[in-house]
């Protein structure tokens, strides 16, 4: 990315903030978008099985349609790219895919393989509900990872649960194989976010058990 902007990580983590108000005349490239989303692609998950698509909605007439579904949040409009984060319900189709390069390249045996899938699948099979949780936790993971990358880039983001995801489904003709998790706005600030305030640690960390 030309803009590039290098930075600690632990100033990264702080200096990060949930901004409300975008600079709409600031854009992205293409390629600046795919290069964050390269990166967020990089957030671990369950047996690497990756259960995210992220969907760029970055044309004016795309934001349009979509600030009604978001309840009419500006940031919708104003920031230069939305990411919506979907969840793959699907995840365990990607196995193969996942394993056979470390196969062919004989990283990987073949029983080993054969193995990790059979617990993929049967841990698919065990319960309706496990698709859907697997789906919104790793997908979650990659939409953090979003969100820093874009700080370290210089830019500013604001994860959005308020958005009306069956309206979202619809007006974007999502396949039934992804769940919208989170919509992820980002670009420049053109205010300041409000200050928040964090628990101390004390208040959060419980050692050992209740």
């Amino acid at each position: 990315m030309s803009s590039m902007i290098s930075t600690d990580l632990f100033t990264v983590m702080r200096e990060r903030h949930s901004v409300k108000h975008f600079d709409p005349a600031h854009s992205l490239s293409a390629q600046e978008i795919r290069e964050l989303l390269e990166l967020a692609g990089s957030a671990p998950s369950a047996w690497n099985l990756q259960h995210w698509k992220f969907l760029a909605i970055a044309d004016p007439a795309a934001k349009d349609k979509l600030l009604p579904v978001a309840y009419g949040q500006q940031q919708a409009a104003e920031a230069s790219v939305v990411i919506a984060i979907l969840g793959d319900l699907e995840a365990n189709r990607n196995a193969e895919a996942v394993f056979d390069p470390a196969v062919n390249a004989g990283h990987m045996p073949e029983e080993v393989k054969a193995a990790l899938i059979g617990q993929i699948e049967q841990a698919y099979a065990a319960s309706p509900a496990y698709a859907r949780d697997e789906a919104i936790r790793n997908a979650s993971l990659a939409a953090m990872q979003l969100m820093l990358a874009a700080k370290a880039r210089g830019l500013d983001s604001c994860p959005m649960g308020g958005f009306d995801a069956e309206r979202f489904v619809q007006a974007f003709n999502v396949p039934a194989r992804y769940i919208p998790v989170l919509l992820v706005a980002i670009g420049k600030a053109a205010a300041p976010a409000r200050p928040s305030a964090r628990f101390p640690a004390e208040q959060t960390i419980v050692w050992n058990g209740f």
